[in-house]
């Protein structure tokens, strides 16, 4: 088969013929969904690829299990089964509409003793009212490892060849759970010892994403879109000629297509733009997801399993050159702005180390900052570590809140070199009153903070002023015009 197929990329082995296929939630949400993820698997073997599929949990399974895990550690033990009752009866009635015979048997067999461990465990943290990490990442681990002994068995009946592996047993991370540091050395070796010969066998070997394993066994899960990154390092480690990641959308859009009716599918895109997208906001992608391809230099595909047939967004190293300014604008909500006020400080030598020091303490992420003479001012994701992280940092500088701010994000190459941009994109939102603005710092990145009640307006009003006329090679506007038919 074509997996042979090798060329040399960055002095390294790439196998052209091999293709990593990730299908998130809504793409395995039921026996329909799951059907058609087994026909778009078909179509890659009828062209002769290899494909390698990760696949998230059924859609919402992983909000219910974390739902689950909090009743137990609150000590409310039926809540957390009659949670874990309810998904065992939907992934048997999943597996029972897809599978027959022997092979129903076996996966429902399957099902029931994964979720008999489940329970178990979730009895045992009610017990001992005591909800760690640790046994949080154990608990959602649950959702992938059934789906994807689902999707396999359903492979195998429709003449794919299915063959289920654990992810644990390949994607290695270090002990931090909720957010594990893949190991990729140790990764790769896994995949090559265990999946590519499965591969190369003629098998489709299927895994669950997001989940991995410490070296001594430990479950752990690599945190938000952690689905997408299992197959990035999937298709690192194997040197794939491209990774697919199958949504529910047409690709990456110039805008949420529920914000604008008139948001454009971008063609192509550079693997840097999609990251900064993805990091502000684009639900599409999770900006680790592309790292390990970025590393290697392999295109990643994002496609629609609902719409198989539309090609997509493809992202690549280089993006090709566009006449427009922009390719997309995003937005991140839920966002808070701290000010930060110590005059007699703020240009004192280590001031500004003992301020980020305390948000390091916390482990919360900084978005956008920006300083004047006698403050700084921070923007951070709201959350329960605010008050605390409020507290530290009241013991060198005043402190104040505000709360219910969103960030804009509008991504394109080399914005820094375009004349006059600025004024456009302000003169775009003249109504809308702009708190915070931040351009240099990135070429292909201009962000500024604004009131969440303003986001819909703001995104609409820069839409219209910036993709009124796309640069046809990089948007789809045969779309638009069929629409406007």
């Amino acid at each position: 088969m074509s997996e042979t197929k090798k060329t040399q990329t960055h002095g390294s082995e790439a196998r052209t013929g091999l293709v990593v296929m990730k299908f998130g939630g809504t793409s395995v949400e039921d026996a329909a969904a799951m059907a058609r993820t087994a026909a778009i698997v078909r179509g890659r073997r009828d062209r002769g690829l290899s494909p390698v599929v990760v696949v998230s949990a059924m859609a919402r399974v992983t909000d219910q299990l974390l739902a689950a895990a909090a009743a137990s550690g609150r000590g409310d033990k039926a809540e957390a089964l009659a949670i874990t009752a309810r998904l065992r009866t939907r992934h048997i009635e999943t597996a029972a509409e897809l599978l027959k015979g022997d092979l129903f048997a076996v996966v429902e067999s399957a099902i029931c003793h994964e979720f008999d461990a489940l329970d178990d465990l979730l009895k045992g943290i009610a017990a001992v009212g005591e909800l760690t990490k640790r046994t949080t990442d154990h608990v959602v681990s649950f959702g992938e490892r059934i789906s994807s002994q689902i999707v396999a068995a359903a492979f195998a009946q429709l003449g794919l060849n299915g063959v289920h592996v654990d992810a644990r047993t390949c994607i290695i991370t270090d002990d931090h759970y909720g957010k594990a540091l893949p190991q990729e050395d140790a990764i790769e070796a896994a995949l090559v010892e265990q999946v590519l010969p499965l591969m190369q066998a003629g098998q489709t070997p299927v895994m669950g994403g997001f989940i991995g394993a410490t070296a001594t066994g430990i479950t752990t899960t690599l945190g938000r879109g952690g689905s997408d990154y299992t197959a990035a390092l999937v298709g690192g480690g194997l040197h794939v000629g491209a990774i697919e990641i199958w949504t529910d959308v047409n690709g990456i859009m110039t805008t949420d297509p529920r914000i604008c009716a008139d948001a454009l599918r971008v063609k192509t895109i550079s693997f840097e733009e999609a990251a900064e997208l993805a990091y502000f906001g684009a639900k599409v992608l999770h900006p680790a997801t592309i790292l390990p391809a970025v590393q290697k230099s392999i295109p990643v595909w994002v496609l629609n399993s609902r719409n198989a047939a539309n090609e997509g967004t493809k992202i690549t190293a280089l993006a090709p050159p566009c006449a427009s300014p922009f390719k997309s604008i995003a937005a991140k909500k839920r966002l808070t702005i701290i000010d930060v006020v110590a005059s007699r400080m703020l240009m004192t030598h280590g001031y500004l180390k003992a301020v980020f020091d305390v948000f390091d303490h916390y482990e919360c992420a900084i978005d956008m900052v920006s300083t004047s003479e006698v403050s700084i001012s921070l923007t951070v994701e709201s959350n329960d570590k605010l008050p605390a992280i409020c507290a530290e940092l009241s013991k060198i500088a005043d402190v104040k809140l505000e709360g219910h701010k969103a960030l804009i994000c509008m991504v394109g190459e080399d914005i820094r070199g375009q004349n006059g941009i600025s004024g456009r994109v302000f003169s775009a939102i003249r109504h809308i009153n702009v708190r915070m603005i931040s351009q240099g710092a990135s070429e292909i990145n201009m962000s500024f903070m604004i009131e969440e009640s303003d986001v819909n307006d703001a995104i609409r009003s820069l839409h219209a002023e910036f993709f009124a006329a796309p640069d046809p090679t990089v948007f789809d506007v045969e779309a638009r015009a069929i629409a406007n038919v």
